[in-house]
């Protein structure tokens, strides 16, 4: 059930919107499957509402949902990362990791016997497979490359990120034994219910989304934005306008200004039929 906390009658019109794409804009099955959505996001498009797409996947996954939606904003990518136009071989914002501090994670991930997957320049690098080729396919996109080692990859490559394949139960955990050893020198969060990421220090989807404003001459009031996990969180709370989805974690659901339905009852449709469109309020 959706209901306010934070939300005035007289909310500003909205001019930028920012959608998370896993748990918020498609379920595990990876794909958008609701008319309903699909519907919003182009009625909000057509009123000359800015869309784009705020997600930790890479550029060229993210392109393909945005071309299907129709979308021609800057895409934020990487956790915040990464901020590009999806016609531009040039990106915005940039950011990636030091090498010293990645070789560092290895270090502690080979201690733990963790399933770590390394992102670097536009390439996802693997050197362990723990499940189908689809998997990997469906969660990361198709530029998989294998490696016999992560160390020749950071000696050619620009690290941007790491990604940690855990348990649902074991995240939080993990999260915590990240923060203890590397607080203060990467971003650590929860970008799935089994992906805990580690980025560039000061990275993250409200910075990004504050990057993006600005660059659009968009004020804060005017920007909405919906997301499900805990990296959604801190573009939540910098929005104008922060919604979370009825299947958020609790820290998105604590820094929203409204709780959706869930993504199962095409939650951002809502959000948007409501805010963007303001069609009769429920």
């Amino acid at each position: 059930m959706s209901h306010i906390s934070r939300v005035s009658c007289n909310s500003p019109v909205i001019r930028l919107l920012a959608l998370d794409l896993d748990g918020t804009l498609m379920d595990d099955r990876m794909v958008i499957r609701s008319a309903r959505v699909r519907r919003a996001i182009a009625a909000a498009q057509e009123r000359g509402v800015i869309v784009t797409l705020s997600t930790g996947r890479m550029f060229d996954y993210t392109l393909t949902f945005a071309r299907d939606l129709g979308i021609t904003a800057p895409l934020i990518c990487y956790q915040g990362g990464l901020i590009q136009s999806p016609d531009s071989d040039a990106p915005l914002y940039r950011a990636t990791m030091s090498p010293a501090l990645v070789r560092e994670a290895l270090e502690w991930r080979a201690q733990r016997g963790y399933h770590l997957v390394l992102y670097a320049d536009a390439d996802v690098f693997l050197d362990e497979q723990q499940h189908p080729e689809s998997f990997y396919r469906d969660m990361l996109g198709e530029r998989l490359i294998w490696v016999d080692a992560f160390a020749a990859v950071l000696e050619r490559r620009d690290p941007v990120k790491f990604i940690i394949f855990v348990e649902p139960d074991e995240a939080e955990r993990v999260v915590a034994e990240l923060r203890q050893r590397f607080e203060g020198r990467m971003e650590l969060t929860r970008s799935h219910a089994i992906i805990v990421e580690g980025n560039p220090l000061g990275v993250s989807k409200g910075d990004a989304l504050q990057r993006l404003a600005a660059h659009l001459g968009i004020p804060q009031a005017q920007v909405m934005a919906v997301g499900d996990q805990d990296n959604d969180a801190s573009m939540i709370a910098w929005a104008g306008l922060g919604v979370a989805m009825g299947n958020a974690s609790r820290a998105t659901k604590a820094a929203a200004d409204w709780v959706a339905p869930s993504v199962a009852e095409d939650g951002a449709a809502v959000a948007i039929e409501r805010f963007v469109l303001d069609e009769k309020r429920r």
